[in-house]
């Protein structure tokens, strides 16, 4: 690639700026991934409590289920999952996080009181409030859960995209500019120290011709002095 460029100094200032451009861009994306990582790790964390919580909150819900179907039977069970009036409203917003955009989750109308579930107190029992409250909880961990692993993959995919741009930088672009800025250096250090012998040449044959000129007039002098002397 390097023969490709043309060695002139215009070019030269060229690639030394785009190297500068390039070292520090290389700098700041070092630095944006490095502090992805760490947005990661955090969430990674967090992803892990919650999908811990979430499996607690669902063997929890299954057992208040179980036993309520086996108190109330399912006829009871289902009537009150079909007593429902107002269902969960999901909304989303998003946040930034160094510059990846990722989902922020609302959720209401999830938790209720006894009141609101619909199915009203009379003719049930705790053991259905209990299942009822456990699957709130639960649904309340998995939009939770959905929130979390959802920014999950987003900063990844935006931690490889910029380990691409670094390792392009460093492995690929930067060396290439490298190159071009040796080859045009060495090229232009070539043609100043031909200038400069060529210069000398120039000066060395400019002395020899006034050297050949002088010692031709002295010569031309010496002969006309005799003649004079006749005279």
């Amino acid at each position: 690639m390097a023969k490709d460029v043309k060695p002139t100094r215009k070019n030269l200032m060229a690639i030394e700026e785009r190297i500068e451009l390039s070292e520090r861009g290389h700098d700041t994306l070092e630095k944006k991934r490095d502090g992805l990582i760490m947005e990661f790790m955090d969430i990674l964390d967090q992803a892990q409590d919650v999908r811990d919580q979430m499996d607690d909150r669902y063997e929890r819900a299954q057992r208040a289920i179980n036993m309520a179907r086996a108190m109330e039977g399912d006829v009871s069970v289902r009537g009150a999952a079909a007593a429902l009036k107002e269902h969960p409203e999901i909304t989303t917003q998003s946040k930034n996080i160094m510059g990846v955009v990722v989902p922020q989750i609302e959720s209401s109308k999830v938790k209720k009181s006894l009141d609101e579930r619909g199915y009203g107190v009379v003719g049930t029992s705790a053991r259905i409030d209990e299942a009822a409250e456990a699957y709130e909880e639960l649904l309340e961990t998995i939009i939770l859960a959905a929130e979390v692993e959802t920014a999950m993959k987003k900063m990844l995919t935006e931690i490889e995209t910029t380990k691409r741009r670094v390792n392009a930088l460093e492995f690929t672009l930067l060396p290439q500019l490298y190159e071009n800025q040796e080859y045009i250096e060495q090229k232009l250090e070539e043609q100043e120290r031909e200038e400069i012998f060529r210069m000398k040449k120039i000066k060395a044959k400019k002395e020899e011709e006034e050297s050949v000129a002088r010692a031709e007039e002295e010569a031309e002098s010496e002969a006309e002095e005799p003649i004079a002397a006749d005279d």
